[in-house]
């Protein structure tokens, strides 16, 4: 599994490196950035992880989302915690990094609530949900790969951090929420980024779960329907 881990870690440094150096580069230079690019380097970042690492490792690089793959029987339960653990490694790497490369970033990107904690915490489980059911509608088994799903995901999470991104700061990701909060001492309201996306992947996964039952059955009656009507 040292390959895979390694892949994951890797991956997670650098979707933390970008996206929350984005966010970074914005509060030093006074908006250089902008919000809009802070998304695009977010979604684009994934983008590029998905195509560096998904035959590796799937290219997880979050917590939930691996998490989700394992609750709906894509991943092996005694591989979930070196999957973490090695996420959660990078993303404190890049943290560090950033840390040292801006050191006047208050956040260093840091994810924080602006209104309320649970409008936030239900915000995070809606945006992850969405983004759990289409990593397992273009992934095969537990590994993002193909043409497409670099595409769609990072589509996703950069559309997501788009509109969502002002309330909640569109996480869904806790190892990419923990290691900047670590890294600038600010944890107060860390618990929605672990209670918002792991809840959100989870049911994320028993909706598909639902929708491929009820196709695969719609599927097996069409086939018999017509095996019958052949005989």
């Amino acid at each position: 599994m040292r390959r895979q881990w390694m892949a994951e870690a890797l991956g997670t440094f650098f979707l933390v490196f970008a996206g929350c150096g984005a966010v970074a580069v914005n509060e030093v230079r006074s908006g250089a950035v902008t919000p809009v690019g802070i998304s695009l380097v977010f979604g684009l970042i994934v983008l590029a992880m998905i195509y560096t690492f998904g035959e590796v490792s799937g290219a997880h690089l979050n917590p939930a989302v691996t998490i989700g793959f394992w609750s709906v029987g894509r991943f092996p339960g005694h591989s979930v915690l070196g999957y973490i653990g090695a996420q959660v490694v990078g993303a404190l790497t890049a943290s560090g990094l950033l840390k040292l490369l801006f050191p006047d970033s208050v956040t260093l990107g840091a994810t924080h609530a602006s209104g309320t904690l649970w409008q936030s915490c239900l915000l995070e489980g809606v945006l992850t949900f969405l983004l759990m059911y289409v990593v397992l509608s273009v992934s095969r088994g537990a590994k993002e790969k193909g043409i497409t799903a670099g595409i769609v995901v990072g589509a996703v999470i950069a559309l997501e951090a788009l509109f969502a991104g002002p309330i909640c700061g569109a996480s869904m990701n806790p190892a990419r929420s923990l290691a900047p909060a670590v890294m600038s001492g600010s944890v107060g309201d860390l618990w929605i980024y672990f209670v918002g996306p792991i809840a959100g992947a989870l049911l994320g996964g028993v909706a598909f779960g639902f929708v491929e039952a009820d196709e695969k059955s719609s599927l097996t009656h069409e086939a018999g329907s017509l095996e019958n009507a052949q005989s």
